[in-house]
């Protein structure tokens, strides 16, 4: 299994997933999420999820994300629908360091026909989006503790 991108911040993993567990942030940054909907009351809790919209106006999606696993602190599993592309499985863990944390995010598609490809070419191919949307969350969480 591929490692994913990653990013190294000086915020702690605390204030990171301070981010991750604000569903209302999530627009800020995941990159392609244009607005926040909804977010359950139970966010980041297993079963909860985010209702947002992809897209630039006028060519914009209402979609759904939806927690598969939380390990508060440490790790955030995620089912995204990215239509019309399928449906795939982000795991966000996070590695605290003596100074800042080690962010890593696994993305895999779970429907066909993506899912079909090799891991490193899912992993080339969402690279670019990932490395964005990492450097993202990592200056919402070093804001935060600025």
């Amino acid at each position: 299994m591929s490692s994913g991108t990653e990013r190294i911040t000086d915020a702690s993993a605390d204030a990171v997933w301070s981010v991750l567990a604000d569903g209302w942030k999530y627009a800020m940054w995941v990159v392609g999420a244009s607005r926040i909907r909804a977010v359950d009351s139970e966010w980041p809790a297993p079963g909860s999820a985010i209702h947002h919209s992809v897209g630039v106006w006028p060519v914009v999606l209402d979609d759904t994300t939806t927690v598969l696993d939380s390990q508060p602190g440490r790790e955030l599993q995620l089912r995204a629908r990215a239509l019309p592309f399928g449906t795939g499985h982000i795991t966000l863990r996070l590695h605290p360091q003596a100074y800042g944390c080690r962010i890593q995010m696994i993305e895999h598609a779970v429907s066909k026909p993506f899912s079909m490809l090799p891991d490193s070419l899912q992993h080339a191919a969402v690279h670019p989006r990932n490395s964005e949307a990492l450097h993202r969350l990592a200056l919402l969480a070093e804001q935060a503790t600025g």
